[in-house]
């Protein structure tokens, strides 16, 4: 299969739905979410290790993030970091402020961060999932953004693509309707459900393990890794079909 056929099947009915992962397939903030997260982190470790409760080590992007944290629902995210460095915290209170002393406390402060960056900073999309989301569209296929992120609308809006999606099922309505996140398969096929889409008949687009092992799980038509990191082997050997740098490289013009 070339890069290029989903195009051709897009063209000729092969699929009903697109089902895109926001950070870092259509909006360039996967970066963003990183560098949050190991802010917020690090002054974690750190007020953690000055308690000598164990030794300062930071957090790392390039292992810590992608293995513990990317594509999963927030408070997900906390805990797996936490349990890979063997620290246990109370889980919290939903009502309660942002703090270092609980898995909810953690993932407010990190949500802060990105809320400020979003408000102060534009948001750069990428053209070639633009382009295909557009192309999609104009050939009667539907469209869903899949995202872990509560902050999923509030990017959407201020990138000004809102309009291009039928169905947005987040980190937001994930908790609303007590759906576990990714890498679990249930908020893909919730979209799909909304779409009123088999999943056999959607193609899923992801750039996280965790999400590329969810669309696995959930039997989806097709499944193309979005490679943010140079590691294309990594999305293949977990359930990518085909795997791009770039989401343009699936138009062939």
């Amino acid at each position: 299969m070339t890069r290029a056929n989903l195009q051709k099947m897009i063209s000729e009915g092969r699929f009903d739905a697109l089902l895109f992962d926001l950070d870092g397939v259509i909006t360039d903030t996967a970066s963003i979410h990183a560098l949050c997260w190991k802010k917020m982190f690090d002054e974690f470790l750190l007020r953690f290790g000055e308690a000598g409760r164990a030794v300062f080590k930071p957090f790392d992007i390039a292992t810590d993030y992608k293995q513990h944290v990317d594509g999963k629902l927030r408070y997900d995210g906390v805990r797996s970091f936490l349990d890979s460095r063997g620290i246990r915290l109370p889980f919290g209170d939903p009502e309660g402020p942002p703090s270092y002393d609980t898995i909810i406390g953690l993932g407010k402060i990190k949500d802060s961060l990105f809320k400020e960056f979003i408000e102060t900073e534009p948001i750069s999309v990428y053209e070639g999932a633009i382009a295909l989301l557009k192309y999609a569209r104009k050939h009667g296929v539907k469209t869903a953004v899949v995202s872990a992120s509560k902050n999923c609308k509030r990017v959407l809006e201020a990138a000004s693509i809102e309009h291009l999606f039928d169905v947005r099922v987040d980190g937001t309505v994930a908790d609303r309707l007590k759906l576990p996140g990714k890498p679990a398969p249930d908020t893909f096929l919730k979209a799909a459900e909304l779409l009123d889409v088999a999943p056999g008949r959607a193609v899923v687009l992801e750039d996280a393990v965790s999400g590329i092992q969810a669309a696995r799980a959930g039997g989806f038509g097709m499944i193309i890794g979005v490679d943010q990191n140079g590691n294309p082997e990594e999305l293949e050997s977990n359930g990518a079909d085909i795997v791009v740098e770039d989401v343009g490289e699936l138009l062939e013009h």
